[in-house]
């Protein structure tokens, strides 16, 4: 004869094996479902400022503006006083800044031993990646509006204290190709972090990608004609920074695009696939 282990309580007697069951149902749920994109979205923003570090990049966005918004008003001349002048001063530090914050966004999880965690409790390494990325691009939102912001304000005082009429040449246009040129140099920051996956490195990188690699570019389209031709098709930053300035045209989108291809999405995937290969220690 079997007997069941029971708990009574009262007069209602309940089979432990009979509970069993229901227990591994609601365990099945539990640990079947998936948190919505849009949590892990919030979540990753929060991780990117509730550090020391994300605080101080967040803050230095800020100071960058308005250190250069003064610095124009003070030793820019008077016909250079153009609000295309200011936006396009601002948005220099931060082609620095916002890929650092994107970099710091995925790396953290490597330097920090925190991917440990994150990825227990999110498995799919996929969607987190995913919501890195959004949270990253969501942060040029608030940056472009700050960027246009300051220099609509110092465009008006430089304006003033030049005594010379107010010159607003940016239109809507021209913003769309601010952020836009801000977010592809923000996912090559993103780009390396997942490649490297160590802060300093990845860091290091960029700034080899970013100001390195396009001077010594430069110099050999300058030395060899043979090579000022082919330079829009092989650097990336040159059409990146076309595109900031929003003088992006003709063939510089197929420049653009071509460049993009290379240096972006193919090493995206390949960031990508070692991410979800690669161990978290």
């Amino acid at each position: 004869m079997t007997i069941n282990a029971t708990t009574t309580t009262g007069l209602t007697t309940t089979s432990a094996i009979d509970r069993q069951p229901d227990v591994n149902r609601s365990l099945s749920r539990r640990t079947g479902t998936r948190p919505p994109l849009t949590r892990l979205v919030s979540v990753e923003l929060r991780k990117n400022f509730d550090t020391r570090s994300g605080r101080w990049l967040l803050a230095s966005l800020g100071g960058a503006a308005v250190l250069t918004t003064g610095a124009i008003i003070a030793w820019a001349p008077a016909e250079e006083v153009t609000y295309s002048q200011f936006t396009l001063a601002i948005g220099v530090p931060m082609t620095v800044i916002l890929p650092i914050i994107a970099v710091l966004s995925v790396t953290s999880e490597w330097s920090q031993r925190s991917g440990l965690a994150t990825f227990t409790l999110v498995p799919h390494r996929g969607r987190v990646l995913l919501a890195k990325a959004i949270a990253a691009v969501l942060v040029t939102v608030p940056a472009t509006a700050a960027a246009f912001g300051v220099g609509a304000l110092g465009n008006m005082i430089g304006a003033a204290l030049a005594d010379v009429p107010v010159v607003w040449d940016q239109s809507a246009a021209d913003v769309g190709y601010f952020a836009l040129g801000q977010t592809l140099l923000l996912l090559v920051g993103f780009v390396l972090g997942a490649l490297i996956r160590n802060s300093s490195g990845a860091i290091v990188a960029y700034m080899i990608y970013g100001f390195v690699a396009p001077g010594l570019l430069a110099f050999l389209a300058f030395s060899q004609a043979w090579f000022a031709d082919a330079r829009p098709w092989v650097d990336a930053k040159y059409s990146q920074d076309a595109l900031l300035r929003g003088e992006l045209a003709g063939d510089g989108w197929s420049h653009l695009a071509v460049t993009s291809l290379v240096w972006l999405v193919v090493p995206m995937v390949v960031a990508v696939v070692n991410v979800l290969r690669s161990e978290v220690k």
